[in-house]
Formats: C-alpha cells, sequence, structure tokens
C-alpha cells in the first residue's frame, strides 16, 4: 500500500512539474511575440522615420509630427467635410493620435475633434482602408455627438497606427510602414451620420439611401460619410 502511494504522488508531482513547464515555455513564447510587436513599432513610428516618410509619401502631406517626450509620439492630420460639405463648408475636424512607451502597451490614444458640424447630431467613427468610396476594409471605432453650436470631441484607446482588417477563411498580407504586415491595413478615418433619418432631416434629402456604418436593427440604417482625412496616402 505505502509503494502504491509512493507511485501515485510521484507520479502527480511529475504532472505537476510538466504543467509548470508547459505553462512556463508559454508564458516565454507569449512574452516574445509582444516584445517583438513592441521593437517593431517602437522603430517605425518615431518621429525622425515618420517624417521621412512624409517626405517620401508615403504617409500623407496633411500629417503633422508634432513635438513630444519620448518615448511617446503624437501625430496629428485633418478632417475635412465630404457629405455634409454642400451644407456644412466650414466644418472641420483633427484627429490626435498619441503613442505611448511600445515597451509597455500596444495601445494608442485618439481624439477627434470637430467644429461648425450639424448640431445635437451622432456620428459613428471608423477606421477604414481607403478615405472615400467605396472605403475597403473598415472597423468601427467610437460615437461623436455634437454641441448644439457644432462643436464636438470623442476619445478611445485601441490599436491604432498597426490597425489592421483580416478574413480568416482568406488570409492575406499587405504592406505596413513596418513592412509587410498581417491583412489589410486601416490607415485613415472618417465619420458617418449614425442616423438616416438624422442626415436626411439634416441635408433637405430625403432620398438619401441608408449605409451600414452603424451597428443594430434594421441594418443600413446609418447616412452617408459626413468628414474624412480625404487622402490617398495613408495618415496612420
Amino acid at each position: 500500500m505505502l509503494q502504491i502511494t509512493l507511485t501515485r504522488r510521484f507520479a502527480f508531482v511529475s504532472l505537476l512539474l510538466l504543467a509548470m513547464l508547459l505553462i512556463g515555455t508559454l508564458l516565454a513564447y507569449t512574452v516574445n511575440a509582444g516584445s517583438t510587436s513592441r521593437q517593431i513599432r517602437a522603430a517605425a513610428f518615431q518621429p525622425k522615420n515618420l517624417k521621412q516618410l512624409i517626405q517620401s509619401h508615403e504617409l500623407a502631406s496633411t500629417v503633422q509630427v508634432l513635438s513630444s517626450q519620448p518615448p511617446s509620439v503624437i501625430i496629428q492630420f485633418p478632417l475635412f467635410p465630404s457629405g455634409i460639405k454642400a451644407a456644412f463648408p466650414k466644418a472641420s475636424g483633427v484627429v490626435t493620435i498619441v503613442e505611448g512607451n511600445p515597451a509597455v502597451s500596444l495601445f494608442d490614444t485618439v481624439t477627434v475633434d470637430v467644429q461648425n458640424m450639424p448640431p445635437d447630431i451622432t456620428f459613428t467613427t471608423f477606421f477604414i482602408e481607403l478615405a472615400n468610396k467605396p472605403f475597403g476594409h473598415v472597423e468601427y471605432v467610437a460615437d461623436l455627438h455634437t454641441r448644439i453650436d457644432g462643436s464636438g470631441e470623442t476619445s478611445f484607446q485601441a490599436i491604432t497606427l498597426v490597425a489592421f482588417a483580416a478574413d480568416a477563411a482568406n488570409p492575406g498580407v499587405s504592406q505596413d510602414q513596418s513592412g509587410q504586415a498581417s491583412g489589410i491595413q486601416l490607415e485613415h478615418l472618417g465619420m458617418w451620420f449614425s442616423s438616416l433619418q438624422d442626415a436626411q432631416r439634416i441635408l433637405h434629402n430625403p432620398g438619401l439611401t441608408g449605409t451600414p456604418f452603424d451597428g443594430g436593427s434594421p441594418p443600413l440604417h446609418a447616412g452617408p460619410q459626413a468628414m474624412t482625412d480625404g487622402q490617398t496616402a495613408p495618415v496612420f
């Protein structure tokens, strides 16, 4: 009986040690993978490198690299009226992206600030593949509701500088600032009317048709694009 008990204890200890070894290996792999991602970001998204990308037209000329305390990096670019241009020609916006310490976090802080927009209206904000139609792949990131004077802002944290969309059934690669990367890069930003009815009323156009740029039911209940960065080259 004592022999059986010792054998069972030995087997249990062996299994416990094996489990700890496997967990340790997995954690080491995860840390190394995360470290690699951070190293890529740290190398690619530095002020000097970003300015070189702008000069070589790999980033749009509308992008500005602001002064910041290392290791943070701050970029800004303007938004322009698209679907609201005729009714609100003075509408404007600015997007500020702050990359914190890439050794600590992969997330970026994004602030969208708009002026002279339709008042008291909710807009949906998306990262998009193409700044203008047909827009391509997209990712919803935030809502923005304007005040009565047409101003408004929203701020959120998201993976931005390396944002991408992918179809797991048909995986592919695309070119990013850091080289070949997974999926389709989302390097533009646009805003849409969350409500088709709001767009029809504000723009005095009852013939506007719905778009998919807002979740929920019924489908296609969002309005047209209101603002965009409007650039062919990436803005982030």
